[in-house]
């Protein structure tokens, strides 16, 4: 990245320009979950003024955002300005490079949100339109542009997926009462901020004490937006079979006959990691129900991660109890948290807690988060934060 560059487009920029990057992220955001391993990107055609032409990356393999753009606007682009959230690339890779789009079709200046952390791009597609004689501006709602593209950003530099660690608990830090029931923690609009959040992530980890205690759908509940990949991470799969009542294993469960539900993958697709041998007779009626089961040695955090990352993923969402959460801690799976806390307090020393023992002695030990942010939802409050 050229730092004078980027320094001097900022003083350049107009809240005009800022507008117009704010309209490419929220094109960007209409393909939330579905580009892994590409970014979000989106971009806005302007002639005298007025937006010509529109688009948004809807996935890999697919045309990039500033080539729906200019085919919107058509000949209008000649002259024109293009505002797209992230560099334009300046290689063959499944597409032609956008670069050479932008210079074929005659616009006259290119506002770029972010350069592309990919070694690929980084850089080479913004020389590329100046050699050409486009000016080009650079770092237009710059922070935005990041957070939005924060899983892909961490994939390209760490070759690991992104990592988010998500609870939910009361306000004396317990994710359930000592009989493990958790229905429900916190109310319904934070609910609907984790269907949300699921639905931007490209898959949602659980072990198998949530699979027997809470019987999750781990989907988005909406039929409009994305899926992410349901992973249960279960070292014996000592899980509920096909058909049997979930209280035959947990007691909380007695006398109820929901299915399991992450077994129904007509919804959502289902992926079991295991270690090798573990349960053949589930393992085989788990396949014929269309759920995939995966044997990896270790079956660990840092492991799964690695496997994710080879299945072109960009971003996890950890939901699991305590235990798996400090294991995904410490082995460096999770890079942010977002806790939500409801405002109620519900005691117990047996009572579960959000996260397990991570061996820290001294209170000048703890794991402090970075760029902390809160919110109330209804009557909760969400926290986030980034692990450094």
């Amino acid at each position: 990245m050229d730092d004078g560059h980027s320094q001097k487009s900022k003083t350049e920029a107009s809240e005009f320009d800022r507008a117009m990057m704010r309209e490419c992220l929220e094109l960007a955001r209409r393909a939330l979950g579905r580009t892994t391993p590409n970014p979000l990107v989106g971009a806005v055609v302007v002639k005298d003024g007025e937006v010509v032409g529109r688009g948004f990356h809807p996935g890999a393999g697919q045309p990039h955002a500033e080539v729906f753009a200019l085919r919107e606007a058509g000949e209008r682009a000649l002259g024109a300005t293009v505002y797209v959230s992230l560099e334009p690339c300046n290689h063959y890779g499944r597409t032609p490079p956008c670069s050479e789009a932008l210079i074929a079709a005659g616009v006259a200046k290119v506002v770029v949100g972010m350069v592309d952390p990919d070694p690929r791009v980084s850089g080479g597609g913004i020389e590329r339109l100046r050699s050409a004689g486009v000016e080009v501006v650079v770092g237009v709602e710059e922070e935005a542009c990041r957070l939005l593209n924060e899983a892909f950003v961490h994939r390209i530099l760490h070759r690991r997926p992104f990592g988010i660690l998500k609870y939910a608990m009361t306000l004396d830090g317990k994710i359930a009462a000592s009989t493990g029931h958790s229905n429900w923690v916190t109310g319904k609009p934070a609910r609907h901020e984790v269907h949300l959040l699921r639905a931007a992530c490209d898959a949602v980890i659980v072990g198998g004490g949530t699979v027997r205690h809470d019987n999750p759908r781990l989907t988005s509940h909406s039929a409009d937006s994305h899926n992410p990949l349901r992973v249960v991470m279960s070292r014996t799969l000592n899980l509920p079979g096909i058909s049997a009542p979930l209280g035959s294993l947990n007691p909380h469960f007695q006398g109820l006959e929901s299915p399991v539900q992450l077994w129904d993958t007509s919804e959502a697709p289902t992926l079991v990691l295991t270690e090798s041998g573990a349960s053949p007779d589930l393992q085989e009626k788990l396949l014929k129900k269309g759920v995939e089961v995966v044997e990896l040695s270790p079956l660990a955090p840092a492991r799964v991660m690695e496997y994710l990352y080879d299945r072109q993923l960009s971003s996890v969402l950890w939901e699991c109890g305590g235990i798996l959460a400090a294991r995904a801690i410490a082995e460096g799976a999770v890079q942010k948290v977002l806790a939500f806390i409801a405002p109620k307090i519900i005691g117990g020393e047996s009572a579960p807690s959000p996260v397990g023992d991570l061996g820290l002695p001294y209170m000048t030990d703890a794991l402090t988060l970075e760029r902390v942010q809160w919110k109330m939802v209804g009557s909760d409050f969400s926290f986030e934060g980034y692990l450094k």
